[in-house]
């Protein structure tokens, strides 16, 4: 009777000691996320003040970007450590050539938000170009806008634009709307002949406990410097695609016959 008394008291005691360390530790994760939003937000301008830098350089070729505060490197040690700035460095290090980076992404952007960057594409020319857009339109999901508003979007980019789907949210009922929104970006694409970058297989193959450790920011949503290493190289294929056939278009090019002397 005794022993099984003391048996009793040693269970209760690790149940309190794990309830206690349960309640302490999701008490910490919360005040780190709080902090880490806190800071994220003061990122804001620092990234987009950056971004609008880049825009006034000149480049051999002329990269654009359409997208949200992902596109924008929240998150990351630094903006360019962001898939785009990623990304970007690739395409140098490809072309060995100089590169004009104009990112006209915006934290916080939805589909809706996107399509009022149409008026500024307009006025470009890009070489290569990435969208990557959606992952805001979850919480407030209406599928029959996203589709709209996702085919106004894709219409208006050149064929050679690369999509990409959104990325995982891993369970509940938000990755339901995500796997509807995702349907609705392939078929889409399909239809107007352009190349989906994988975000949601490859960001999906990362658990949900090794992102939440290892791929996140201290907002416990956006990446990392990691993480985005992980969204860039979602991209890193159809980019290279992309590169190779400029070159192909290059060599193909007739020279000029030199001009004969008097």
């Amino acid at each position: 009777m005794r022993t099984a008394l003391r048996a009793v008291t040693i269970s209760a005691g690790v149940t309190g000691v794990l309830t206690g360390a349960v309640f302490v530790g999701r008490h910490l994760v919360i005040r780190r996320r709080a902090g880490g939003m806190e800071r994220l937000a003061e990122a804001i301008p620092v990234n987009s003040a950056f971004w609008r830098a880049q825009r006034r350089k000149t480049g051999d070729h002329l990269y654009v970007a359409i997208g949200d505060s992902a596109a924008q490197g929240i998150g990351a040690s630094r903006p360019n450590h962001s898939y785009v700035g990623l990304l970007a460095r690739s395409i140098r290090r490809h072309t060995g050539g100089t590169l004009r980076v104009v990112n006209l992404a915006q934290s916080g952007a939805r589909v809706r938000e996107a399509l009022e960057q149409l008026p500024a594409l307009a006025r470009l020319n890009p070489d290569i170009m990435t969208v990557s857009i959606g992952a805001n339109d979850v919480g407030e999901f209406d599928p029959e806008r996203f589709e709209r508003e996702i085919r106004e979007l894709y219409a208006a980019l050149p064929e050679f634009a690369i999509v990409a789907d959104l990325p995982s949210f891993y369970y509940g009922d938000a990755e339901r709307k995500v796997r509807v929104a995702n349907e609705i970006v392939h078929r889409v694409a399909g239809e107007l002949g352009l190349v989906v970058a994988p975000l949601h297989r490859i960001t999906r193959a990362r658990t949900a406990a090794r992102t939440a450790l290892r791929d996140v920011a201290a907002d416990f949503f956006h990446p990392n410097d990691r993480g985005y290493a992980v969204w860039a190289s979602a991209f890193e294929p159809l980019v290279a695609e992309r590169l190779r056939a400029i070159e192909k278009r290059a060599d193909a090019r007739p020279t000029e016959e030199p001009q004969a002397r008097a």
